[in-house]
């Protein structure tokens, strides 16, 4: 029997970046069933690809380092490689047997052309027309720990992941929690549902303002117990999820759920919502540029974005849902 045709992924070391090209793997899964894969990500991303099938090896990158890349050629270069994925841009492809490779420029998606969407640049690394949306592969364990926090039961959830790596992108939470109570109130169009808040433990004081918006047993307390991948699984059982420029907005676009997206000192051309909607406040981003020039300081830009336009946005996605 011949052996299996192998295909190493190299992996993005951002995860949200990993998670924006995830399709892209997802998409060489179903595309050759008979392939077996390696997949190499840093301590932050080669988590994401723990459940893809016919996996063979989950390698990790530890730093940039030389001489961990050497490390790593080290442990690849006895085998010949049927495909070589590298979303890093590295040069290790090079040097590795292989018969076809595809490999992302340096400028990692950010230069090919103004307005070019991360998850465009990472589906032209592989030069294909239809365009594979994020998504992240999750294995029956992994979905079995999520719907262990969510208890499934009918009702319709909203999902908020108000989390940000920056203080910068960080929509006030009590604009999220006049959103959480308009639509899971009386009245709402999840009336009566339940909230799920995903993020990081140092989100704790935005989820403790939070899930002060509805009644302490309609909140399901995830954040903080549930790692990316699970949380990717939780959300799968959200009506809808808002949140702000972050990974966790990115693991609901690749768990498949309505998403909308906040948007201020960010490029929502290029990192908003995959299939989404993104909605930001009256200033564009070279407006937040002058300001801010490196998009660094401890400025809370975000203040501008009111929270009925958020909800009048969530409405309309919750409706054209409903019609589906």
């Amino acid at each position: 029997m011949a052996a299996p045709f192998s295909i190493l992924y190299i992996a993005e070391a951002d995860r949200e970046a990993a998670v924006l090209a995830s399709g892209t793997l997802a998409y060489l899964v179903e595309a050759m069933p008979h392939a077996s894969f390696t997949i190499v990500g840093s301590p932050e991303s080669a988590p994401l690809f723990a459940d893809t099938p016919r996996l063979n090896r989950l390698m990790v990158l530890e730093s940039e380092a030389p001489s961990d890349w050497i490390g790593l050629w080290n442990r690849l270069r006895h085998a010949r490689w049927g495909l070589i994925v590298d979303m890093r841009g590295s040069g290790l492809s090079a040097r590795l047997r292989r018969d076809k490779r595809a490999v992302r420029g340096k400028d990692k998606g950010t230069g090919e052309e103004p307005g070019l969407h991360a998850v465009e640049a990472a589906a032209r690394v592989l030069k294909l027309d239809d365009i594979p949306a994020p998504r992240l592969i999750v294995g029956e364990e992994t979905q079995a720990i999520a719907d262990a926090v969510v208890r499934p039961e009918g009702r319709p959830i909203l999902a908020l992941g108000p989390g940000t790596d920056w203080i910068g992108k960080c929509w006030p939470a009590e604009r999220y929690s006049k959103i959480a109570a308009a639509l899971l109130g009386e009245g709402g169009l999840l009336a009566g549902g339940r909230l799920l808040i995903v993020g990081d433990e140092a989100d704790r004081d935005l989820v403790h303002t939070i899930r002060l918006a509805v009644p302490r047993n309609r909140v399901i307390e995830a954040h903080g117990r549930l790692t990316p991948l699970q949380a990717c699984a939780a959300l799968k059982h959200a009506a809808l999820y808002i949140g702000a420029d972050s990974l966790w907005t990115q693991l609901a676009v690749a768990a498949g759920t309505p998403v909308i997206g906040v948007f201020g000192p960010s490029d929502e051309t290029r990192v908003g919502p995959w299939g989404g909607t993104s909605i930001r406040g009256p200033r564009s981003l070279a407006e937040y540029r002058e300001l801010d020039p490196r998009l660094n300081q401890a400025i809370q830009h975000m203040m501008d974005l009111p929270a009925d336009r958020v909800l009048k946005a969530a409405k309309t996605r919750l409706a054209l849902s409903s019609v589906k």
